[in-house]
């Protein structure tokens, strides 16, 4: 990877990308560190330390803390993905929308993402007002930031901030390195790993945590490191051939080739969700009053539905399995592949074409995305069973939640091969040389 960027930096043009990229998570971190007017960040912070096991504190390691400090790129990426996730969707579920990307060809493509930048801003819009809602029920605004005018000026300074946030990644996208989206959440995420390392050295010194304890956590994840790696690269490939036959006086096919399939194909996905819908009840606990004295339904309530809890660990990997077969089946169609071969005169050695080729598609489908489900599960659950039956996690510091190691190799990967495609291309003379 090293020599990869050292290479890499000798090219000039890929250099003044490189520079554009680290340029433009300056201005990001800038602006995580800008707050919005008329919010009390004291009285907030205090407040997400509460809330540190539901939805709320998930969005805030998105953003890289700026959530809890209010701040005018605090939404983060949040309601784009949402957006296109919500696009995505509805994509399947709406004819225009498929037929739209499927065959409007580049013009398809832009429609749908300006679909998507406009459902962008709409969500932004909605998830400032409800942040801005979640401020005022808390008492968290400052003595002048009462009435109208304040409230307009946050919440539109949420979804400004969400917008250009989007933008910036697009900027990123077309003139600098890798996919700027990616990259924004990359950068929020080891953001946070400064602070992390400050608070495990202190509890080193101060005798809080043994060394031994802080080398075996530290193998613990180059382990789950390589064995993102390992699994971010597996593919079952499944042999095609393609007969030949004549068109005109030319004669086309007989060649063999294989059908790729992602182990993990839904990506980090599943688990975003899966952790959204798991915190739910916590999310609702913390804004009821009673969820805070000892000996109510609702103290238990929460109590039952702590993520630190082995129920809810258990509840956790059945939502990340339900997920990643439900993203498989929305981005691989057995049927859909089956036909396509057919009409294009290739099959599966062993099984016709149609019905039994998509058969064994789905079957082949079924067994590798629950490997992959469990794979997911196993990292993302891994950290939660390490918190309930050890403190070494909470006095190391480090941030070892699954969502948050599977991005960053992810995105460390793609960026990498990113980098090497553009230097192939611009060091392959073709055939003129």
């Amino acid at each position: 990877m090293f020599a990869t960027l050292k290479n890499a930096w000798k090219i000039e043009e890929l250099r003044k990308k490189i520079i554009f990229t680290l340029l433009i998570i300056l201005i990001y971190r800038l602006g995580n560190a800008v707050p919005v007017p008329y919010v009390d960040t004291v009285l907030l912070q205090s407040y997400f330390t509460s809330v540190q096991n539901t939805v709320l504190g998930l969005w805030n390691t998105m953003s890289g803390g700026s959530f809890a400090h209010a701040t005018i790129f605090a939404l983060s990426i949040q309601p784009y993905i949402n957006a296109s996730i919500i696009i995505q969707l509805l994509t399947i579920a709406i004819p225009a929308l498929e037929r739209l990307q499927k065959e409007g060809g580049e013009d398809g493509k832009k429609k749908i993402a300006a679909i998507t930048r406009y459902s962008t801003v709409a969500i932004g819009l909605l998830q400032g007002y409800g942040y801005y809602m979640l401020i005022m029920k808390n008492n968290m605004l400052t003595a002048d930031g009462t009435g109208v005018w304040p409230a307009i000026v946050i919440i539109m300074t949420f979804m400004a901030g969400s917008a250009l946030i989007m933008w910036l990644g697009e900027q990123i996208t077309e003139f600098g390195v890798g996919n700027g989206i990616s990259i924004i959440l990359f950068a929020s995420i080891v953001s946070r790993f400064p602070g992390s390392l400050i608070n495990m050295f202190t509890n080193i010194v101060t005798g809080k945590l043994k060394w031994w304890i802080l080398v075996l956590m530290l193998i613990g994840a180059l382990a789950l490191i390589v064995l993102i790696v390992i699994v971010n690269d597996a593919e079952r490939r499944l042999p095609v051939q393609y007969s030949k036959r004549v068109v005109g006086r030319k004669l086309y096919g007989g060649q063999s080739t294989h059908l790729p399939m992602k182990v993990n194909m839904s990506g980090v996905l599943p688990i975003i969700f899966a952790q959204s819908f798991a915190s739910l009840p916590a999310t609702i606990g913390a804004f009821v009053a009673q969820s805070q004295v000892e000996g109510t339904g609702w103290y238990k309530f929460v109590n039952f539905f702590d993520t630190d809890s082995v129920f809810y660990a258990v509840v956790y990997f059945l939502l990340i399995i339900f997920f990643s077969y439900f993203y498989a089946t929305v981005q691989f169609n057995p049927v859909e592949i089956a036909n396509n071969l057919k009409k294009n005169g290739g099959f599966i050695p062993g099984f016709r074409a149609g019905k039994p080729t998509s058969e064994f598609i789905q079957k082949v489908l079924n067994k590798i995305t629950l490997f992959g489900a469990i794979y997911l599960g196993i990292i993302a659950v891994t950290p939660i069973m390490i918190d309930v039956f050890s403190e070494a996690a909470t006095l190391t510091g480090i941030s070892l939640g699954g969502t948050s190691i599977i991005i960053v190799v992810g995105v460390a990967i793609e960026t990498i091969r990113a980098i090497e495609s553009q230097m192939l291309m611009r060091n392959y003379k073709g055939f003129l040389s």
